[in-house]
């Protein structure tokens, strides 16, 4: 799979190569072609061999929560018995009691149970993964979790590429002011954090900024207020839209140019008409739904129509979705937004980099590229969505270096 990432209906473009080769060296891909040729290019080249398996760009999850501590099992309990996510929410559980055992836990209670969360994912294929803040809306336990983020960096081997998201939710200090928690967003915490990473991560982008717009939380004018701020300090945007209704968060994404709008299960025609003449990527997220047992999924096909770019994530957290594999959310996606295969993987690879801003170094197999790869364990790539439940990848390469999945 080579090429850029793919709106409309380009998506469905597989761009296989039969009996190919990958050269790799200094942890980038130095050349793709015919095996015969580049075996005898590089006779003197340590060899892979990758007989009757497909190889295929290592996923890239482009919308996590991964940084938290505790579990919210008995939220899962309450939705059986018929709970909804917002009933739950608005009587303390939901975010808030996430926030309450991360601020709670140590840095190093933080980082030991996210590492095994990233670990996980790493073995089911995912190379690099977005990464959110969200579950401390103060000050301290923000810097903890971004501070967790550049920790488990540098242990990897996966890589992560953060997200601050202080707008997840209302905090407890601010109950009933969330015009009051939109200032102080504004004018402490945006630069607070912005001081902070430039202290602490020298030389490396500013993290995305992501907002939850959604009736009850961050409505239309509170996220632009954020969104337009954070702008303008230099963060780049993403944005939790259309999850639960259709507040026009997606054409505000579209409009400000965030990387990528989020969730969009009730997004409108009009608002998925203002994606597709833009930049900004549609990302799915149909672990969600299925996690909450709701009927409705992102629109996908009517993205892809409209001549959009779509893209997969998990979700990973631990209300609604707690969930490490790509390979599920592919499966996923071809059950319940009518996804083909070659569409799903297009979506979970080179698209999924374009959400995250990183499809120029990863996402697909060309010259050039950084060499995170995936051999499989079956010759056909669409056993990814065929199959679920089961973990198809055999062996996992980041950055050239070797990694048997199993063995993880």
């Amino acid at each position: 799979m080579a090429g850029g990432a793919r709106r409309g209906k380009r998506l469905a473009e597989p761009a296989i190569l039969e009996n190919a080769a990958i050269v790799i060296s200094d942890e980038k891909i130095l050349a793709v072609g015919n095996s015969d040729e580049l075996l005898s290019r590089f006779s003197l080249a340590e060899r892979i061999d990758a007989a009757g398996m497909a190889v295929v760009p290592g996923f890239v999850d482009p919308h996590t929560h991964l940084i938290w501590a505790g579990d919210r099992a008995n939220e899962f309990e309450m939705r059986l018995q018929g709970k909804t996510y917002m009933e739950i929410m608005a009587a303390g559980g939901g975010i808030l009691a996430t926030l309450s055992a991360t601020r709670k836990a140590s840095l190093e209670e933080l980082v030991a149970q996210s590492l095994e969360r990233a670990l996980r994912a790493f073995n089911y294929g995912t190379t690099t993964m977005e990464a959110k803040t969200g579950y401390g809306l103060d000050l301290e336990t923000e810097f903890k979790q971004l501070e967790a983020i550049l920790l488990l960096n540098r242990i990897g081997p996966f890589e992560l590429v953060p997200t601050y998201m202080g707008a997840h939710a209302i905090p407890p200090e601010f109950e009933g002011n969330t015009s009051g928690y939109t200032r102080w967003l504004c004018e402490v915490a945006l630069p607070e954090t912005k001081a902070w990473w430039l202290a602490h991560a020298p030389g490396q982008e500013l993290p995305f900024v992501d907002v939850f717009c959604e009736k009850g939380v961050f409505e239309l004018a509170e996220t632009y207020q954020i969104l337009a701020e954070a702008a303008h300090m230099g963060f780049p945007l993403k944005l939790h839209a259309d999850e639960f209704e259709n507040l026009g968060g997606a054409s505000l994404a579209a409009e400000l140019g965030a990387v990528s709008a989020d969730h969009l299960v009730k997004t409108s025609l009009e608002d998925i008409q203002s994606l597709a003449q833009s930049e900004t990527v549609a990302v799915s997220l149909p672990g969600t739904p299925f996690g909450l047992a709701q009927r409705e999924y992102t629109p996908a096909r009517v993205i892809i129509d409209a001549g959009g770019y779509l893209a997969l994530a998990t979700d990973l957290n631990p209300g609604t979705t707690w969930n490490e594999s790509m390979q599920f959310i592919q499966a996923l996606s071809c059950r319940y937004l009518k996804l083909t295969p070659a569409e799903a993987l297009a979506a979970s690879t080179i698209n999924s980099a374009k959400a995250i801003s990183r499809d120029a170094l990863v996402g697909s197999i060309e010259p050039g590229k950084q060499a995170d790869l995936l051999i499989l364990t079956v010759d056909d790539y669409r056993n990814l969505s065929y199959r679920y439940g089961t973990n198809l990848v055999d062996t996992v390469i980041k950055k050239g270096e070797l990694y048997r999945s199993n063995s993880l």
